[in-house]
């Protein structure tokens, strides 16, 4: 089966790694020109470049001129449908994170009976 085009939704457009790490850079609600995002990541300003027009053709980011530079800023509504999918999981790992609570706790609670116990045998 073919892979669906990078650019039919955020989804797709999200799945690259180097485009959620331009979307952390753009995260700080700021307008952000090319160059910087290319400082900020290290990476080529083609490929920043490339990136950014897939997140700008799924909504992601907008796009305006100040002057001679093209300004980016993070659009996060369009990341609403990734968020409202993701958080149908939630249950998850919530439960696990429970599971881990209560047993950090149990520890906690044995080592200060065994620490309490252990001085009153002294």
């Amino acid at each position: 089966m073919a892979r669906a085009a990078t650019t039919t939704d955020v989804f797709n457009a999200i799945a690259e790694p180097r485009r959620r790490d331009v979307i952390g850079v753009l995260a700080d609600g700021r307008e952000h020109a090319v160059g910087e995002v290319v400082v900020r990541l290290r990476m080529a300003q083609p490929a920043v470049s490339k990136h950014l027009g897939v997140l700008r053709k799924v909504g992601v980011v907008t796009v305006i001129r100040r002057g001679q530079h093209r300004m980016y800023r993070l659009n996060a509504a369009e990341l609403k449908t990734v968020h409202d999918w993701v958080r149908t999981f939630e249950r998850y790992w919530t439960h696990q994170l429970d599971q881990i609570r209560r047993r950090a706790e149990q520890k906690a609670q044995e080592r200060l009976i065994s620490k309490v116990s252990g001085k009153k045998e002294e």
